[in-house]
C-alpha cells in the first residue's frame, strides 16, 4: 500500500523487527498478535505499522477495550454510505416519517455485510436489539407528535450501538449506548486506511462511461440551447423535460447528505471491530467497617419505614379526612410532594450504588448484611414509588392529563420497575443478567410510550374528564399534536372547534410528502375533511371565548 515503504535490502531490519512471510498483525499493547491500530487490518486487507512508527499513548483502560480484529473497508462500504447519504438527503429533507425507517434499514443492512465480513455471529441478543431499534423508528410513521420522536430516534441510535457491541457488564452497556456518537468520525479514518492504495474495480469500464456521459451533456447542453431559441415548440419541449432544482434546497440537503454518510460510516466501522467495554475493570471501593457503613442505612431505613407507614394510614383513614385535615384542595395536596418524591426515588438509586460500592464483604455475615440492608431499602422504596404515582394520579384526577404528567407517570412507573430488579438481584446469587435487562426496561418503556401516542392519550382523557364533569382545559389540548384529533373531534361545539384550531394551522404548514406523513397525520386530515370547523377566524376567535377557556394550573 502506498506510504509504507519497504527496508532496503542491504539494510535488514533488526532482529526484534522481523516478521515471518505472510499475513501478519504488527505489534500491539497485547502483544505481537495483538491489536496495534484501531484502522488497520492483518495481511492483504491492510498494513501494518512500520517498526518506526511510535505508538500512540492512550490510557490502558481504553488499551484494554481494542477489537482483537477490525476489518478492512471496502469500496462496498464507501458505496453503502453514498448510498445511505443520498437517501437520507432525499427523503429526510420534508421532515420525518417512515423515512426515518428507511433509512435506519438501509444503514442496518450496511452494518450487517461489514459484520459478515469480518466473521461476526449473530446472537440472540443482537437480534432483539435491533428489531427494538427499528420497532422505535417506526414511532414517527405512526404518530405525528415530537417529543415521542426525539426519544424513539435516541434510543433506536443507542439501541444500535449496543447491538453492534455486544456488552453485558454494566461498563458494556453503558459505554456501548452512546459509542456511536464518537465512531463516526473515527469511521472516516478508517475508511480512508482501507481504501488507500487499492486498485477501484471495474476502472477500465466505468471511467469511458463517466467520459462519454460527460460529452454527451456538454453537446446537448449546447445543441439544446440553439434549438430553444430557434422554436418555441422545441422551447416548450426541452423546458418541461428539464429537472426543476431549487438551489435554496441544496445547503440543508447536503447537510443531511453528510450526516446520514457519517452515520452508516459509523455504524459500518463498529461492526468491522467493536471496541470491548466489557474489559473495562472497575475495582471496588475499599470496605468499610460494619457499623460504620450499616449505620446510616439503618437510619435511611427508619426514615424510608415511617414515611410508608404514614402512606399507609393516609390510605387506611381515606384522602378526604386527610384533605379536611390540611385544608388543602385536591390538586394542592397531589402537587405538594409530588417533586420531591421523585427526587427522592432517584437519589435512593444513588445510595443504593454508592453502598453496594463500599459494602463490607470479607465474611458471609458482611455480605448477608449488606443484602438485606440494601434489599429492605429497595423494598421500601417501591412505598415511594406507589405514594408519587398514586399523588400524579390524584393530580390527574382533579386536573386533567398533560404531557408532562403522562411522562413522569411513566418514568415512575419505569423507576419501580427498576427497584423490583434490584430486589430480585439481591435474592438470586448471580446478577450478571441486571445491567441488560435493565436497559431492557427502559427500552420497552420508551418504545410502549412512543407506540401508545401519548397525545391521543392525552385528548382521550380530557374529553372523557369533560364528558364526566363537563370541564377540560382547552389551553392545553389546544397545544396537542395532530394525534389527539380523533378524540377531540368528539368534543361538542363551541369546545370542538377552539380546540381543533390551532392543530388545523400546523396541519395546513405540515408536509405532504408521502416519507415526511404519519398515519395520525392522514386521519386527522380525513376527520377535518369530513367535518370542517365551524369558525374560520384567527387564532383567538369567538369559538374559544363562548368556550369559557378554563385553565387549570400547570404543574
Amino acid at each position: 500500500m502506498s506510504g509504507l515503504s519497504a527496508p532496503a535490502p542491504t539494510d535488514p531490519p533488526p532482529a526484534s523487527d522481523r516478521r515471518p512471510p505472510g499475513p501478519q498483525w504488527s505489534p500491539g499493547p497485547n502483544g505481537p498478535n495483538g491489536p496495534s491500530h484501531p484502522y488497520r487490518s492483518p495481511g492483504a486487507n491492510g498494513p501494518y505499522r512500520s517498526p518506526g512508527t511510535p505508538v500512540p499513548s492512550r490510557g490502558e483502560w481504553l488499551r484494554r477495550t481494542d477489537p482483537e480484529r477490525r476489518a478492512a473497508a471496502t469500496p462496498r462500504v464507501l458505496l453503502f454510505a453514498l448510498l445511505t447519504g443520498l437517501l437520507t438527503a432525499w427523503l429526510l429533507y420534508d421532515g420525518v416519517g417512515v423515512n426515518l425507517l428507511i433509512c435506519g434499514a438501509a444503514t442496518a443492512v450496511g452494518a450487517g455485510l461489514v459484520a459478515h465480513a469480518a466473521g461476526r455471529r449473530v446472537r440472540p441478543w443482537t437480534v432483539i436489539w435491533s428489531l427494538l431499534a427499528l420497532a422505535l423508528l417506526a414511532v414517527p410513521a405512526l404518530w405525528d407528535a415530537s417529543w415521542p420522536t426525539v426519544l424513539s430516534v435516541g434510543g433506536a441510535l443507542g439501541l444500535a450501538s449496543l447491538a453492534l457491541h455486544g456488552g453485558r457488564r454494566w461498563p458494556g452497556v453503558l459505554f456501548a449506548l452512546p459509542a456511536a456518537v464518537w465512531q463516526s468520525v473515527p469511521g472516516v479514518g478508517w475508511l480512508w486506511n482501507g481504501l488507500e492504495g487499492r486498485p477501484l474495480p471495474g476502472r477500465g469500464r466505468i471511467v469511458p462511461v463517466l467520459k462519454a456521459l460527460a460529452v454527451a451533456a456538454v453537446l446537448l447542453t449546447v445543441f439544446g440551447l440553439l434549438f430553444a431559441s430557434a422554436d418555441a415548440a422545441m422551447a416548450d419541449l426541452l423546458s418541461g423535460l428539464n429537472p426543476s432544482f431549487d438551489l435554496r434546497q441544496l445547503p440543508l440537503r447536503a447537510v443531511l447528505f453528510v450526516l446520514g454518510a457519517l452515520t452508516a460510516l459509523g455504524f459500518a466501522h463498529i461492526a468491522a471491530g467493536p471496541r470491548r467495554w466489557d474489559r473495562m475493570t472497575a475495582r471496588p471501593g475499599r470496605e468499610r467497617r460494619r457499623l460504620e457503613w450499616a449505620l446510616p442505612l439503618v437510619a435511611l431505613n427508619l426514615m424510608f419505614g415511617a414515611f410508608a407507614v404514614i402512606q399507609a394510614v393516609v390510605v387506611l383513614g381515606g384522602a378526604d379526612a386527610v384533605l379536611g385535615r390540611t385544608g388543602m384542595s385536591r390538586s394542592e395536596y397531589a402537587r405538594q410532594g409530588f417533586w420531591q418524591l421523585s427526587v427522592i426515588t432517584v437519589l435512593t438509586l444513588v445510595v443504593v450504588a454508592v453502598a453496594k460500592r463500599w459494602a463490607p464483604r470479607t465474611t458471609p455475615a458482611d455480605r448477608r448484611v449488606a443484602r438485606i440492608l440494601l434489599g429492605l431499602l429497595c423494598l421500601l422504596a417501591l412505598a415511594v414509588v406507589a405514594s408519587a404515582l398514586g399523588r400524579i394520579w390524584f393530580y390527574v384526577d382533579a386536573s386533567g392529563l398533560t404531557r408532562l404528567r403522562l411522562w413522569v407517570l411513566v418514568v415512575e412507573l419505569w423507576l419501580g420497575v427498576v427497584f423490583l430488579l434490584l430486589v430480585t438481584a439481591g435474592l438470586t446469587r448471580g446478577a450478571g443478567w441486571l445491567p441488560r435487562t435493565v436497559v431492557l426496561s427502559g427500552v420497552l418503556t420508551v418504545a410502549v410510550y412512543g407506540l401508545i401516542g401519548p397525545d391521543a392519550i392525552v385528548a382521550e382523557q380530557n374529553v372523557a374528564r369533560y364528558e364526566r364533569s363537563q370541564r377540560i382545559d382547552l389551553r392545553n389540548v389546544r397545544e396537542l399534536s395532530a394525534d389527539a384529533v380523533p378524540g377531540l373531534d368528539r368534543l361538542p361545539e363551541p369546545q370542538r372547534t377552539c380546540a381543533l384550531q390551532l392543530i388545523r394551522t400546523d396541519l395546513a404548514d405540515h408536509p405532504s410528502a408521502w416519507s415526511a406523513t404519519s398515519r395520525a397525520v392522514d386521519r386527522a386530515r380525513a376527520i377535518l375533511a369530513a367535518r370542517p370547523l365551524a369558525d374560520d377566524g384567527p387564532r383567538e376567535t369567538s369559538a374559544c371565548r363562548r368556550a369559557g377557556l378554563r385553565i387549570d394550573p400547570y404543574f
